[in-house]
This record gives structure tokens, C-alpha cells and sequence, in this order.
């Protein structure tokens, strides 16, 4: 089976959101979560959903569940203190619905402008190379720097990417990753690909469109509306 885990437990402060969350932020009637679990809902790789919310707001999530009739979703399960145990809360549960050996897309509640073919490539890599994570070519040059805030590399622009999302794997590998970090005692891992680099594990990638942006800010808020709409209006030419 392949299983989408949908992490939308943070509050996101960038966004400077007065009384919801980002990921519940309306764009054309839909709050932006549902734009993004749609992909999900309608693919006909998806066996079922996971959605990770804040605790607060499961029951809006059930409301929306039920509204947009989103029934792949299995369980709506509240975040952790951190985006990593927000992701193990809801690897935790995609392994109690639907078992250990399977496919896990993890992917984040707002970034809603993934496509059908990002998610089927995702799931064949998995099954072809072990792990699935999403990039972007990199058009402006990467610089590393210290502590101190001295540049300490300038990798080659043809080989450097940026990490998306999804980042996909078999479930019962990342979970003993997370279970094994846990016990390490790390909690915040920056996201799942990190920690199974951390841990050894083979990685690869699965180039994505530069469209597919999380959004974090308002300006990425109104980006993303004004490709919904350019989106739209391809439909109608």
C-alpha cells in the first residue's frame, strides 16, 4: 500500500495570522490543506491518509473531512512539540492503520501545488531505490558558512538541489530511524531526510517543479493564489 502522512501541526508565525493556522487559510472556498490533500485523495496510487493537526483544530479537520469528502483520510492525529514528532505521531499511526510494510509519502499540509506525476515518481522510487526525496535544481549558487559567518564552501551549482517534499520511504525504515533518534535523544530533527542520512540510510532524489512551494509567508501565500489562478485559467483556454 502507498500512504500519505500530511503534517500540518504547526501554528506558523511567519504567516502573522491573526486567529488560524496557514494551513487553514482560504484560497478560492478550501482551506489551503484541503487544495493539498486532494492530490492525494484523487490519485489512484493512494491507498489512505494520515493528517497531522494541530490539536485544536482536529475537530475543524473532521468538519473538513467530512465537507470535502476526503475518505482516504484514516486518522487525524494532534502534533508533537516538535515537526519531527509531529512526523512520528502520524508514522505511528499510519503503521497502526494500515501496517509497517509499506510505502510513506510525508508531505507538508501547505504545500498544495504538488501533481499527480511528483507523487506516482515518489512512490516508484521508493520501490525501485529504497527512499524518494523531493528536489529542485538549484538556479542561484549555494554558500555555506561557519558560526561565525565566513563562507566556508561554495558547492558546484550543478550538483546542488533543494529539498521539497515529499520525502518518501518504506515505513518501517524511517520508523526505526525515528525510534532510534528518540532514544538518542534527538527530537528536532530539521526533517526526515536529515535523519536518515544521519543514520546511514541511502538517499534519492526525485526532481519536482519549482511550483511546489510551502507556504511559510505571506508572499508565499499570494504566490501560491496567483498560480491556483493561472492554474484555473489554463483549464478554461
Amino acid at each position: 500500500m502507498n500512504i500519505a502522512v500530511i503534517f500540518a501541526g504547526g501554528v506558523g508565525t511567519r504567516m502573522r495570522t491573526k486567529d488560524k493556522p496557514k494551513q487553514f487559510l482560504m484560497v478560492h472556498g478550501k482551506p489551503i490543506i484541503v487544495h493539498t490533500i486532494e492530490h492525494f485523495q484523487y490519485h489512484k496510487e493512494i491507498d489512505g491518509i494520515i493528517v497531522v493537526c494541530v490539536k485544536e483544530w482536529i475537530p475543524y479537520m473532521e468538519e473538513m473531512k467530512y465537507r470535502y469528502r476526503l475518505n482516504k483520510i484514516k486518522a487525524i492525529v494532534p502534533g508533537g512539540k516538535t515537526g519531527q514528532m509531529s512526523i512520528y505521531n502520524g508514522l505511528v499511526s499510519a503503521s497502526k492503520e494500515f501496517g509497517e510494510k509499506n510505502v510513506v509519502l510525508i508531505h507538508d499540509g501547505v504545500r498544495p501545488l504538488i501533481n499527480e506525476q511528483l507523487i506516482t515518481d515518489n512512490i516508484l522510487s521508493v520501490k525501485q531505490y529504497g527512499a524518494a526525496i523531493t528536489v529542485t535544481k538549484s538556479k542561484e549558487t549555494i554558500i555555506l558558512v561557519d558560526e561565525n559567518n565566513k563562507v566556508c564552501d561554495v558547492p558546484s551549482r550543478e550538483h546542488s538541489r533543494k529539498a521539497q517534499a515529499p520525502q518518501s520511504f518504506w515505513l518501517d525504515e524511517i520508523l526505526e530511524v525515528q525510534n532510534q533518534a528518540i532514544k538518542d535523544g534527538e527530537r528536532n530533527a530539521i526533517d526526515s531526510c536529515s535523519l536518515m542520512k544521519k543514520y546511514g540510510k541511502k538517499l534519492n532524489v526525485v526532481l519536482g517543479p519549482d511550483e511546489n512551494i510551502k507556504i511559510t509567508t505571506p508572499e508565499d501565500f499570494y504566490i501560491f493564489r496567483a498560480l491556483y489562478d493561472a492554474r484555473e485559467n489554463q483549464q478554461l483556454m
